[in-house]
């Protein structure tokens, strides 16, 4: 079997971090708020602990939501320094 050349990896997408993490932050504390009115139906099946894991998932999505701002404004800060290191090249 021939083999074939390798290509280069494609450039990493730039999508909106924080929107996505907030975004499914926003719906784990919804299924909190959703189940919540039901938990002593979800206690007696067996399930009580499924509003807690969503407040779980809510809590843990705010530390995300955290560490992707942090992140884009790092990538935003080092963009910018680049920018004004290859200007002062320039001149």
């Amino acid at each position: 079997m021939p083999k074939t050349a390798l290509r280069p990896a494609p450039p990493p997408l730039e999508v909106n971090d924080v929107a996505i993490v907030a975004g499914g932050t926003v719906l784990w504390f919804v299924g909190f708020l959703a189940l919540l009115p039901f938990q002593s139906a979800l206690s007696e099946h067996g399930h009580g602990t499924w509003p807690w894991i969503c407040l779980s998932g809510g809590l843990l999505g705010l530390i995300g939501v955290w560490y992707c701002r942090a992140r884009r404004d790092a990538i935003r800060r080092d963009r910018a320094a680049q920018a004004q290191t290859a200007e002062q090249q320039a001149d």
